[in-house]
């Protein structure tokens, strides 16, 4: 057993985006491409309406994938497909962009309280342009166990102990396990050799790793490589994010909300949203 050490420690740092949403972005672009698929993690927590309820007003995609995994609160969205709907509290909604989508993503507070993360993929040359897809999984159908006392896991893709998450046939064979330790529990998890693994510390205070690493409220720690990644709760109960994913090595050419290969592909992409070409269906 080899068990991973935290490679690059981050903190998220607030930002702006949307029509004026406050928010945490944990990485990013100037982190391409250490996080490879993954492009972005963003931190969309807050207590006061006006950090978010502006929103993000009709925008497009296209060469990615955006999960969104909401704490609490709702997300309103519709799209150009003719699809709408309500992420609530718990639920998680993987959309595959592909080709291109235009949408909009409207945050609305449940008794005075809204949050939750947004999550980009890349896509690899070969599926950047497919057929857009929403995977739409509610809080009831994402499985969440204990093996043992004062350990709760949440399966929202990939397995943990035999028990298969609700999102399927993504590229990137990725896990995303939501994690809850009580303190001095500690979690263990196999994951693939040379795959990327992060997590995202969101409550209380943990170690992770073969040094013990220390992480807090918007901490994030990218791994080495290993075949097994460990956290403790100290100090008190923790909460945090646990992904995985399969790097593509491909070129990134990233502009907005579109992520392609090449800038001649990027520069095309928009000249057809302008020209109203964008979407393919």
């Amino acid at each position: 057993m080899l068990i991973r050490t935290a490679q690059h420690i981050l903190h998220a740092q607030e930002t702006i985006e949307g029509a004026g949403v406050r928010l945490h972005r944990a990485f990013g672009y100037h982190q391409i491409p250490m996080f490879d698929p993954f492009l972005m993690l963003d931190d969309f927590r807050g207590d006061n309406p006006d950090d978010y309820i502006r929103g993000f007003p009709w925008h497009p995609h296209r060469g990615i994938e955006t999960v969104t995994y909401m704490l609490e609160g709702k997300v309103e969205h519709g799209d150009s497909m003719g699809n709408s709907g309500t992420i609530g509290a718990g639920a998680v909604q993987w959309m595959t962009a592909g080709s291109g989508i235009i949408h909009q993503e409207m945050p609305k507070p449940v008794n005075g309280k809204m949050g939750g993360f947004q999550l980009w993929v890349n896509l690899p040359r070969s599926e950047k342009l497919i057929h857009p897809r929403y995977q739409e999984i509610v809080a009831e159908d994402i499985p969440a166990i204990s093996p043992e006392r004062g350990v709760s896991i949440k399966v929202i893709a990939g397995s943990y102990g035999g028990i298969k998450g609700p999102v399927k046939d993504i590229v990137a064979d990725p896990d995303y396990l939501d994690i809850s330790l009580e303190e001095g529990r500690t979690f263990l998890h196999q994951v693939p050799r040379g795959y990327t693994v992060f997590c995202y510390m969101f409550a209380g205070t943990g170690t992770c790793g073969q040094g013990g690493q220390v992480l807090k409220n918007r901490d994030l720690v990218l791994f080495g490589d290993g075949d097994h990644v460990q956290f403790k709760a100290v100090n008190g109960p923790c909460r945090l994010l646990l992904l995985s994913g399969k790097p593509i090595k491909e070129p990134i050419a990233w502009g907005g909300p579109i992520v392609m290969n090449t800038q001649e592909e990027l520069q095309q992409a928009f000249r057809e949203y302008e020209e109203g070409t964008f979407i393919k269906t």
